[in-house]
């Protein structure tokens, strides 16, 4: 079976920098791969037309051309023509695009066409309390509705997104996943004291309301230091950079155990989260999170937002406390409660493996969908 993505972005060098749909969707693709998929990858709006391989992946890049008028209608026709001459030649039989932007809602293909919701421009949106753009709003919702099968990485995000789109489609929720095995604790790395939030710096992923809980922990425990990693976004209400931002909110004494290390590789990324006595993750807005089963898998414990999300992966006082990152002391006294009981902590970690181990490993999660992508193939056969 040959399956094809169409992504916004994929983690290659030879790409723009890609966040979480990029490498929750390559460690899909690695473990398609596995069970004996080909799998091709369609990544749009790039700076020029290329085809690579990454490994067994076939990566086609699909060059944005810039008109006066149109752009992108103009580059709807030209990414839809070039996929269905690639869906020909390589007998492709499955299309699998992303809920983002609606890249799709003027296309037609001559194979099925699954849709994954990792979270649209809509959904998120009315997490934060934006305005949608209508264009974006219109888009998103004729790709949905064209869409042969829906997959979603959570519950949450399939039922809001219904609703969102006034639609009743049938959605099968798959989780995302990673290799377990690449995610081995090491308890002789970690460092006392350190608290570890990483993704991107952006607002919906609560950062500035981490910088109000750091200085509400550093009255409790003057021993403790938080280390930031993650892509410095450009705040969507200010206009300028979050970092920044957080500074300005970081009291005196805060400020001067805060060390912020900026984008790190994904090897480096897992021995900065075993050198971590606590994780972070105090989200206002997201699909699934997969920052948390990363920190599960590597045996770690945790403080996550209490949003709908969470409570999807993370049993609260069993593999992890789940807290509304508004209320700041609640937040820093369940920091300060892992920090100074390290029987309570090791405990929630290794159950929180445990549960990593059981539901989100991905060659169990790669069965999954392989099963919806043969039922699609079936019924057009």
């Amino acid at each position: 079976m040959h399956i094809a993505f169409l992504l916004p972005e994929y983690p290659h060098e030879k790409l723009p920098k890609s966040a979480g749909i990029g490498t929750s969707t390559k460690n899909l693709l690695k473990a398609l791969v596995d069970k004996g998929l080909q799998i091709t990858v369609f990544t749009y709006f790039q700076d020029q037309q290329e085809v690579f391989q990454d490994g067994d992946i076939t990566i086609h890049k699909i060059k944005l051309r810039k008109y006066p008028v149109l752009t992108w209608k103009l580059n709807e026709g030209i990414i839809n023509k070039y996929i269905n001459k690639i869906i020909q030649k390589d007998n492709i039989d499955v299309l699998e695009v992303v809920d983002w932007t609606g890249i799709t809602a003027n296309m037609n293909f001559s194979i099925p066409q699954v849709m994954r919701l990792h979270g649209s421009d809509t959904f998120f949106c009315h997490l934060e309390g934006r305005e949608i753009k209508q264009a974006n709003f219109n888009r998103e919702q004729k790709a949905y509705q064209k869409a042969d099968k829906i997959i979603a990485v959570s519950q949450f995000v399939a039922e809001k997104t219904n609703s969102l789109f006034t639609s009743n489609k049938d959605i099968t929720v798959i989780p995302n996943g990673i290799y377990i095995d690449d995610f081995q604790s090491d308890v002789t790395k970690q460092k006392e004291g350190v608290i570890l939030y990483f993704g991107t710096l952006i607002r919906k992923k609560g950062i500035l309301e981490l910088a109000h809980i750091f200085n509400e922990l550093i009255q409790k425990n003057s021993n403790c230091q938080l280390v930031l990693v993650g892509n410095d976004a450009k705040d969507v209400k200010e206009q300028r950079s979050t970092w920044e931002i957080c500074k300005e909110i970081l009291s005196a004494e805060a400020s001067q155990k805060v060390t912020y290390l900026g984008v790190v590789n994904y090897d480096r990324m897992k021995e900065l989260i075993n050198e971590a006595n606590v994780c972070v993750f105090p989200s206002l807005a997201e699909s699934f999170g997969m920052v948390t089963i990363e920190a599960m898998a590597l045996e770690k414990p945790f403080v996550n937002t209490d949003y709908p999300w969470a409570k999807e992966i993370v049993e609260d006082g069993e593999t992890g406390f789940l807290v509304n990152p508004k209320s700041h002391v609640e937040f820093a006294e369940k920091i300060n409660l892992l920090l100074t009981n390290p029987e309570l902590a090791s405990n929630m970690a290794k159950k929180a493996r445990k549960e990593a181990i059981k539901r989100f490993d991905i060659m169990k999660i790669a069965d999954q969908n392989i099963a919806v992508y043969e039922s699609l193939v079936a019924a057009t056969s």
